[in-house]
Parts: C-alpha cells; sequence; structure tokens
C-alpha cells in the first residue's frame, strides 16, 4: 500500500513540474514573439520607406506573420526583408496585399474618406471605453464624411455632454450629432 501512494504522489509531482515547466516555455515564448513583434514594427516604422499604418504584424513562435496592404511588389518583399532582418525571426509569411491608387479607378477619395472614418470611429470608442466618468458600453458611434453621430443612453447629462465633447475633440470630426438619451 505504502509503495502505491509513493507511485502516486511521485506522479503527482512529476506532472506538476512538467507542467510549471511548460507553463514557463509557454510564457517565455510569448514573450520572445512580443519582443520581435516590437522590433519588427519599429524596423518597418524607422524604414521611412513604408506607409506602416497599412501594415499589421503578428509573431507566433518565431514567425512572423504581415498583413494588410503595401503600394508595390517593392515595398512586398522590402517588408518581409525588413521582418527577416531581426534577430529570432525563424521565418515571415508575408500576406501583404498589393494595391495601389489605380485599383481604385478613381475610388481612391471615397476609399480614403471610408478609412478616414473608420480610424474616426475607432479613435472615439476608444476614448470612450477609457473615460473613466462615462458608461461607455451603452454609446454607438457612426461616422460619415467626418460626421459623428452619438447614439445609445447615458447615465446624466453631463455624461453626454462628455460623450460628445470628446467627439468634438477628435481629429478630422467635422461635426457631432448627439442622439443619445438619459436614462433615468
Amino acid at each position: 500500500m505504502f509503495l502505491l501512494y509513493a507511485v502516486m504522489a511521485l506522479s503527482v509531482t512529476t506532472s506538476s513540474s512538467v507542467m510549471a515547466a511548460s507553463e514557463s516555455n509557454d510564457w517565455k515564448a510569448s514573450a520572445n514573439d512580443a519582443w520581435i513583434d516590437g522590433k519588427v514594427e519599429a524596423t518597418l516604422l524607422f524604414n521611412g520607406k513604408l506607409n506602416t499604418l497599412d501594415i499589421n504584424t503578428d509573431v507566433k513562435n518565431g514567425t512572423v506573420i504581415l498583413t494588410g496592404k503595401v503600394n508595390s511588389e517593392v515595398d512586398k518583399r522590402l517588408a518581409t526583408e525588413l521582418a527577416q532582418s531581426i534577430e529570432g525571426v525563424d521565418a515571415v509569411d508575408n500576406r501583404l496585399s498589393v494595391v495601389s491608387p489605380e485599383d481604385y479607378e478613381g475610388k481612391w477619395d471615397t476609399f480614403t474618406d471610408d478609412m478616414k472614418d473608420a480610424k474616426i470611429v475607432t479613435v472615439i470608442k476608444a476614448r470612450l471605453m477609457l473615460e473613466s466618468e462615462l458608461s461607455a458600453g451603452d454609446i454607438s458611434v457612426d461616422v460619415h464624411q467626418g460626421v459623428v453621430t452619438l447614439s445609445g443612453t447615458v447615465r446624466t447629462p453631463s455624461e453626454r455632454d462628455l460623450a460628445v465633447a470628446i467627439a468634438k475633440n477628435t481629429d478630422d470630426v467635422s461635426d457631432v450629432k448627439s442622439e443619445l438619451s438619459v436614462d433615468s
């Protein structure tokens, strides 16, 4: 019977050690991937030839994954070469799309306006979520050609005013329409 308890105790101790080592290795791999990701983003940014706002990076187990868009095949190859030059990068999975203004056949302005509107929505939502004085989960943000429409419910008139002020003080916003109702 003693032998059975000893074997069980040894197996629990061994599996705990293996799990702890596995968790430690997972943490190290995750930290290494984050470090590589930061280095790749900085390298792309400081290159100056690429529009890094349109390039997304992710790293999984030492493989850099590039997504987004670039203006030419040369830019796509440059992004790959820059990522490969980073210490610790095992491989580069370049999923970048080559998109040029000519591809939009006169729709480039519409595309850039849509992108600007999407950026405005993202910035306003982030600012609303970070504002501790707001219950931002109940506020919807819609933007069309720089005109912001806020809708939903807030707890007080001062929350409504704060949400409107945040939207008005965001770059590229031309007007703010409030359809926010106060939940009494």
